[in-house]
């Protein structure tokens, strides 16, 4: 497995540390005591504002706005990764700043609660209570509700996938596009490439099962899952937005996003996919610089503002 990997990733990988999801707190906290703030660009302002979420619970969300918008931008909703069970808005400071100045966009990131302590659906509850706040304040942050977006990164990809399909059955607010990148949205943690990947890349067979395990309270990998909590469930794609999504041919989740891909082509749903061999996990955030990592994080800001600028709409 190792000599299939990009050889810009390869160096990383060796010295960053695996993730101990047995010690979900513990984690939490040592990544907390190693994360850098990221640099907030002059023209960029960065607001968190708290909102009221789900059982009345206050949610926090962090919106992305640059002064020197002069018209009515699109929306973006950025729902951030960690298996579920880890991290933080501010983790994706510097890539929320490049949406908001490639893709011409205000973006907002919510602050979900995290399983185990908060189990679904009270994650994806909460960014639907996001996204909902987001279309009823189009007006405040100055965006078109009908050029709304979500995105998000293998959790928050998995998030995103969900959250597309309740929008739709909720029937708002329309979204016009969504991004689930390499989205974690299989429970049942069986296929091909959930079982080869077992070692130190980032996030492994072992790992899923346990993120998957926190987040379903146990029931993952049972009959009853919903499709809201996990998107490779739904029988139904029919009526999703334009859709981009992309995945590294060594990452565990590469069959069920080749699947959830064709799935949704079979539904009729304009679809984006790019396969990057060589890369593992989260590849484009572990090692930002590797020329794999810049061309794939150019694709899909790109995308996003291909799409949101278009005004592609969901079929009525």
């Amino acid at each position: 497995m190792e000599h299939r990997i990009d050889s810009e990733l390869k160096e990383t990988l060796a010295i960053f540390p695996p993730l101990d999801l047995d010690n979900v707190q513990a984690t939490r906290e040592g990544m907390a005591a190693v994360a850098v703030p990221a640099p907030i660009e002059e023209h960029i302002t960065i607001e968190n504002k708290v909102i009221q979420g789900p059982d009345n619970h206050s949610l926090r969300i962090r919106i992305y706005k640059s002064k020197e918008q002069k018209e009515i931008y699109p929306g973006l909703l950025w729902i951030h990764g960690g298996g579920y069970v880890l991290g933080a808005p501010e983790g994706d400071d510097v890539l929320c700043q490049r949406f908001v100045n490639d893709a011409n966009c205000v973006v907002v990131s919510v602050d979900y609660r995290l399983a185990p302590e908060h189990p679904y659906p009270a994650p994806l509850e909460d960014c639907y209570a996001a996204l909902k706040w987001v279309a009823d304040h189009a007006d405040e942050l100055r965006i078109d509700p009908t050029r709304l977006g979500i995105a998000g990164a293998s959790a928050g990809g998995g998030l995103t996938a969900a959250l597309a399909l309740l929008t739709r059955d909720r029937n708002y607010p329309k979204l016009s596009f969504q991004m689930p990148l390499y989205p974690m949205i299989d429970d049942r943690n069986n296929t091909p490439s959930s079982l080869e990947i077992k070692g130190h890349m980032i996030w492994n067979h072992s790992l899923n099962q346990k993120g998957w395990e926190m987040y379903l309270n146990g029931a993952n990998g049972s009959d009853n899952v919903p499709p809201y909590a996990a998107a490779a469930r739904a029988d139904d794609l029919s009526g999703l937005p334009f859709t981009y999504t992309c995945v590294g041919q060594l990452d565990p989740f590469r069959d069920e996003t080749l699947q959830y891909v064709t799935k949704l082509c079979q539904a009729g749903v304009d679809v984006e996919f790019h396969l990057y061999p060589g890369c593992y996990h989260g590849f484009e955030s572990i090692v930002p610089t590797a020329a794999v990592s810049q061309r794939a994080v150019t694709e899909y800001v790109e995308a996003a503002k291909y799409v949101l600028h278009r005004k592609i709409s969901v079929p009525l």
